[in-house]
């Protein structure tokens, strides 16, 4: 995460303020709730889990075994059982 100064984006009444109570100090301002970006979006590993998940479901539709894509992906078999699981409830 960069930062920006506050110097460059904020009126100088404003960083008068804050510096009343954080004078030199960092200070972390939170999103929006309405920005929020949920988890994985960013950095693209939804997506790249998602992509996964639907090949792990393939795989096992044409008749690769539990264990054999619990050792392909380092993943337990209870693991996968549940991956197959909730991708075919997306699908429905």
């Amino acid at each position: 995460m960069s930062y920006n100064s506050a110097d460059s984006v904020l009126p100088d009444e404003l960083i008068e303020q804050i510096q009343r109570y954080v004078d030199g100090e960092y200070l972390y301002i939170p999103r929006k709730n309405s920005n929020q970006k949920a988890w994985g979006e960013n950095n693209g590993t939804r997506t790249m889990l998602r992509k996964r998940n639907q090949y792990i479901l393939d795989c096992y539709l044409t008749g690769m075994t539990v264990s054999r894509l619990a050792e392909e992906h380092f993943l337990s078999e209870k693991s996968i059982y549940r991956i197959i699981r909730e991708t075919k409830e997306k699908q429905n």
